[in-house]
């Protein structure tokens, strides 16, 4: 199978496949393929908080131009996999000189099943974009023409718990993502003070308390398939849920949007894990640290984001400049002894926070070309004295 992810989470993908048990283990570009049985393929997609779908190949087949794509993907054994009543649709990535249209492509794909089934039944499965029997991607690399069947359905960042977004909400799998590459070890305290609709403190509290990242998913692609077993997937699901904890240190959300604030309280009351998170209307330089030290993980806005077309809208640099030095003054002077991480993309910005970051991982929040900073906020100063440099 394939697991795929975003960019730079595939080394926490492939722990996260080890740690489930998953063989075979072999790092890709924003993916990780592995071996597993039915069973582990039900766990991998409720369990995973890393990966994106979780792909099951079928065949690997040759083709060096739309015809002979059609006559290649006609000649397959589709009806091993659906039913003339079963819906599908195609999803085709290229890289190839031979194809250059990936539509085509995919238009190409769809006849061949279809015209097969017509011979063989007399009749014809029908497309539907939305909510298919089988997903069906198509990976055409030069002549190499990949398929496989995507056993998600929707991606699995969609883990059914928020319903009130942002303007701009964070991709559940990157929440997750960030708070497993911070290193958080689920003892300490976790705050958020830019905390938004919430995402990251719900995918922290899921963390914390062993909760599977998909347990309120409605439905899988997989059990639309006709070799769907319930009884096994009832089984792994019910096995997760005895492995819930519910521990979990003390988790501070932030926000300084009071309509911001409702929201992000709604995302834990969803999650079910409203009795874990403490949301609190207040800007960060007002913001009340816990008693003990612990992880900062923040999201702030970068003065840039993409509109309802696409394009970046413009941004006041100076106000988002003032934000940052911000940032740093409160880190700085309010919360010694803790260890931060900043998501941006304004890296221009993030110099005002005059604190030397390390590491800086580069991570991607939509289109959007990202650096994960940490900064370790000393009590006083680093420097020694004088005397001491001298000794």
């Amino acid at each position: 199978m394939i697991a795929q992810t975003l960019h730079g989470l595939e080394e926490v993908l492939r722990a996260e496949l080890l740690k489930l048990g998953a063989r075979d283990l072999e790092r890709h570009n924003r993916a990780v393929s592995f071996t597993g049985d039915l069973g582990f393929m039900y766990k991998a997609n409720l369990s995973l908080r890393t990966a994106i779908r979780i792909l099951v190949p079928l065949e690997t087949v040759e083709a060096r131009s739309p015809d002979e794509l059609y006559h290649v993907l006609r000649a397959f054994d589709w009806e091993s996999f659906m039913d003339v009543k079963d819906t599908f649709m195609f999803k085709v990535t290229l890289n190839s000189t031979y194809f250059t249209h990936s539509q085509f492509a995919a238009r190409k794909a769809k006849d061949a099943l279809v015209d097969r089934f017509r011979d063989k039944c007399g009749a014809r499965p029908s497309v539907d974009l939305e909510n298919p029997t089988l997903r069906i991607h198509l990976h055409i690399t030069e002549d190499r023409c990949a398929l496989s069947l995507d056993s998600s359905g929707g991606s699995l960042h969609q883990r059914g718990y928020r319903v009130e977004t942002n303007a701009a909400p964070l991709n559940e799998v990157l929440a997750a993502g960030m708070v497993i590459l911070s290193g958080w070890n689920k003892i300490s305290p976790l705050v958020d003070p830019f905390c938004g609709s919430g995402t990251i403190l719900a995918e922290a509290a899921m963390i914390a308390a062993n909760i599977p990242p998909n347990i309120h998913r409605r439905t899988f692609a997989f059990q639309g398939w006709n070799d769907y077993d319930p009884e096994l997937w009832n089984t792994i699901r019910d096995s997760a849920i005895d492995k819930i904890t519910g521990e979990c240190p003390p988790l501070l959300g932030g926000d300084i949007n009071r309509v911001t604030v409702a929201k992000a309280k709604e995302t834990m009351r969803m999650a079910k894990v409203d009795d874990l998170v403490t949301i609190r209307h207040s800007s960060f330089a007002d913001l009340e640290a816990p008693e003990r030290t612990g992880m900062l993980i923040m999201n702030p806005p970068y003065g840039e984001r993409m509109d309802e077309r696409g394009v970046m809208a413009p941004s006041d640099t100076e106000e988002i400049n003032e934000l940052y030095r911000s940032i740093g003054d409160t880190l700085k002077h309010r919360w010694p002894g803790w260890t931060a991480w900043v998501l941006t993309s304004n890296m221009d910005a993030a110099k005002r926070i005059k604190l030397t970051p390390k590491p800086k991982i580069q991570l991607f929040n939509g289109a959007l070309d990202c650096r994960f900073l940490r900064y370790e906020i000393y009590t006083g100063s680093r420097r020694l004295p004088v005397q001491e440099q001298q000794l």
